[in-house]
């Protein structure tokens, strides 16, 4: 092995590292608490090299965010190569988003205002690391294909609609939670988005069921 492989491995193991301990000390002691430095002490690196790895401190959180998207892609892709109906799927996907959201409810408000930030650059990076349109195009493609969703709008502003409604009102129910629980609330936004996007003669009997 050379030294640049060398050094790339090094370099990898080390961000892994900072990552793992970040998240630990985000769940354990909350986001905002959390300093940068207490990051970098706890992986025993500089704070200045915990910046060489991270520009500030929501960039752990868009890894975090990216991992979940990979897995939520992964599960969507192995449903639908078996045959499993798309809206089973994307029901399915969207339990798994809601449950992961609840579990770590002190994470999601920050991540996802990451996408809403003011700086532009930082919400395109933040955009690009959370693709939950691109999972949801996916799973709709087939009814797409099939002729199933509306004509008058494309695949693409459907799946970033139903996800920047995820968006909202995951942060709402984060904020000030309600008497259901998320995933309820995300079946009953999901529900009705379906109900606009699916052409009627579509639909099995009526509202769209998963």
């Amino acid at each position: 092995m050379d030294s640049s492989s060398l050094r790339e491995r090094q370099k990898e193991r080390r961000r892994a590292r900072i990552y793992t301990v970040a998240i630990e000390l985000f769940k354990r002691g909350g986001f905002q608490a959390t300093t940068a430095s207490d990051i970098a002490r706890a992986s025993n690196v500089s704070r200045g090299t915990f910046f060489n790895y991270y520009p500030y401190k929501e960039a752990v959180l868009l890894d975090y965010g990216s991992e979940v998207m990979d897995r939520l892609r992964d599960r969507a892709e192995a449903q639908l190569q078996v045959g499993t109906p798309p809206l089973t799927v994307l029901y399915e996907v969207w339990d798994l988003l809601a449950e992961e959201n609840a579990r770590e409810r002190d994470l999601f408000p920050p991540l996802a205002y990451e996408v809403m930030n003011p700086n532009p650059e930082r919400a395109r990076t933040a955009y690009q690391a959370l693709p939950l349109s691109k999972v949801i195009e996916l799973v709709l493609k087939p009814m797409h294909q099939a002729g199933m969703l509306r004509a008058d709008l494309s695949l693409q502003r459907i799946s970033n609609l139903i996800a920047d409604t995820y968006l909202m009102v995951a942060l709402r129910w984060s904020a000030y939670g309600t008497e259901r629980t998320l995933q309820e609330e995300m079946r009953m936004a999901l529900n009705l988005l379906l109900e606009g996007a699916v052409r009627r003669d579509a639909l099995p009997g009526g509202p769209v069921r998963p």
